[in-house]
């Protein structure tokens, strides 16, 4: 049997949740911590903080991470659609 493992990407609102990103994209990537740490240049006990959630950990090492993993970030204002989307509207409404 051939399991799929299920990557959680969307919204990310904590340090655990960017954690078990970086976990199964690894996994996905058939890679070890120790792997993953060769390749970023980082050590190992940054990678397994940083699967685990630390909240403490270091941002610029963390964009790298994120990096070498193929992954990019987005930032966006929260409700951005539904407050674009009455943009729209509004402006459809003003021309109608």
């Amino acid at each position: 049997m051939n399991k799929e493992v299920k990557q959680p990407y969307g919204n990310i609102q904590t340090t655990e949740q960017l954690g078990g990103l970086v976990r199964a994209c690894r996994k996905g990537q058939k890679a070890t911590q120790a792997e993953l740490a060769a390749l970023c240049s980082v050590g190992v006990r940054f990678i397994s903080d940083l699967e685990n959630g630390k909240q403490t950990i270091e941002l610029g090492k963390t964009l790298h991470v994120l990096k070498c993993l193929g992954l990019d970030i987005a930032v966006t204002p929260r409700n951005w659609e539904k407050k674009h989307q009455l943009s729209a509207q509004a402006i459809n409404d003003k021309q109608s």
